[in-house]
């Protein structure tokens, strides 16, 4: 039987097996920024293929890695999509037994990307854009990971089942009453978005709101990307968190859902990507990582995606709300990263599921 990892094991564990030739300093300095050059790409053409792990939405992962495939014909990904909390135990299952299959890793809860940063699991590397372009917020100072993608984790409504006047404005209002079994949630021990998410709101709202919306018989699902769909095929009425990109993508095919940004703050939900110390294919990573920083890259994921970019070129998309003009809440990767196990216990306390 296979055990479940803690963050603990997982770090503990990839220590063990991860250090050696391919161990990275920490608080090093940093490499110096790196170009696409043609001799990455013939190298990458060799190695043929990579695998990138990743918790953003299927459709969207696969129109990003066709866009790639055309860019670099000969350079095939490989798309391991599954939620973050999933592929999180996945690699530290694979490094337990020394088992390196993942190359590229992208994770909607920044804290992962620290705790294998820790563990000397990631491979310096900085793109040019990243280092040209990037806040020192969205890169981290040793160079092992950027923000691929930003998102926010608002609360929605289904406009044929809830009127715009009616519908919540806050979480205060969330946790009314007559929200009673018509409310549908994402769950922390599966999605990276809402660990993150669940992180700050028991921060900044406490877990006595969590026990209110409890009592509401909420619908519990797995990943982020599922309330906006249980909420367009009206399933529920209104949800209590998920993925904005979602919702937005849902919105531009006429779905009837409307997004709230909550009057106390959003929830801001960092992307970060970065390469494996024991990638089987370096340049082929080294070569989508770069691409997936450009600036062309970060625009396709808003105009395609509707995602979030910290790309200083990157444009917002006009169908949705500017970025800047949104009130979020503060991320906090490093304290996910060590209170991560803490607050799916508490959460599973108050939820039971």
């Amino acid at each position: 039987m296979t055990r479940k990892l803690t963050r603990r094991h997982v770090l503990a564990a990839s220590v063990a097996t991860g250090a050696g030739a391919f161990a990275t300093p920490v608080r090093g300095a940093p490499p110096e920024a790196q170009k696409i050059t043609p001799a990455l790409i013939e190298a990458a053409k060799k190695e043929g293929k990579f695998s990138w792990y990743t918790s953003v939405d299927l459709a969207l992962s696969e129109k990003v890695a066709n866009a790639f495939e055309a860019k670099y014909p000969g350079v095939k990904v490989k798309v391991e999509r599954s939620g973050a909390e999933r592929n999180y135990q996945r690699i530290g299952q694979e490094y337990q037994n020394k088992i390196y299959n993942c190359d590229v890793v992208n994770s909607s809860d920044a804290a992962h990307l620290i705790v294998w940063k820790r563990a000397s699991m990631l491979a310096p590397f900085v793109p040019e854009e990243v280092a040209q372009y990037f806040p020192a917020a969205h890169r981290d100072p040793d160079g092992m990971f950027a923000s691929w993608r930003i998102t926010l984790c608002p609360v929605a409504y289904n406009t044929k089942l809830v009127k715009v006047e009616e519908a919540p404005k806050s979480y205060a209002d969330l946790v009314d009453p007559k929200w009673m079994g018509k409310i549908v949630k994402a769950h922390p021990g599966y999605s990276g978005t809402i660990m993150t998410a669940t992180q700050q709101l028991s921060r900044d709202l406490g877990w006595a709101w969590f026990e209110k919306l409890a009592k509401l018989k909420v619908m519990q699902v797995q990943s982020a990307t599922e309330p906006p769909k249980k909420l367009a095929q009206g399933e529920r009425a209104v949800m209590a968190d998920g993925g904005e990109y979602i919702v937005e993508e849902l919105k531009t095919r006429g779905e009837p859902v409307e997004i709230v940004y909550p009057t106390e703050g959003t929830p801001l939900i960092t992307g970060p990507s970065g390469i494996m110390a024991r990638a089987p294919n370096p340049n082929a990573s080294r070569l989508f990582h770069a691409w997936s920083m450009t600036r062309e890259a970060q625009q396709l994921n808003i105009d395609v995606g509707a995602l979030r970019s910290a790309h200083a070129l990157a444009k917002d998309r006009p169908d949705m709300k500017k970025f800047s003009d949104i009130k979020t809440l503060r991320e906090e990767p490093d304290v996910v990263a060590d209170q991560a196990d803490a607050l799916k216990a508490q959460y599973l306390k108050i939820f039971k599921v």
